[in-house]
């Protein structure tokens, strides 16, 4: 198995801008403005990874069908595994949200993360 890495540098005019919604959360207040960048994408489409950053707010995400892997660059967000604990994110900090995940994200301040999604 050999693997192909091209490196690729990403800027923050160079992200897609849209607002967080359906598939991916349910916005639990006002809209939340999202920007990413997706370079990689795995011939089978089961991992993908890039770059994400968010406004403040508060959304409910469930990982029903695909985990995600991040590593938070920037910001501070709480995290709140449905009957679980708070957890509090920010830079140089990284979560591991597995196939099954059901809970709540609480973005604080603009967060920008690098992200890996994976699914089974």
């Amino acid at each position: 198995m050999s693997i192909t890495f091209q490196p690729t540098a990403l800027f923050a005019g160079e992200l897609d801008e849209s607002i967080l919604g359906q598939p991916y959360a349910e916005v639990l207040g006002d809209d939340i403005s999202v920007r990413m960048s997706v370079p990689y994408v795995s011939d089978d489409s089961r991992i993908m990874s890039g770059i994400w950053e968010a406004g403040p707010g508060l959304s409910r995400w469930e990982f029903l069908e695909r985990g995600e892997a991040i590593h938070v660059l920037e910001g501070r967000m709480v995290v709140t595994e449905d009957g679980g604990a708070p957890i509090t994110l920010e830079a140089g900090t990284a979560a591991v949200f597995p196939i099954g995940w059901q809970g709540t994200w609480d973005i604080q301040k603009r967060i920008r993360k690098f992200f890996v999604i994976f699914t089974s």
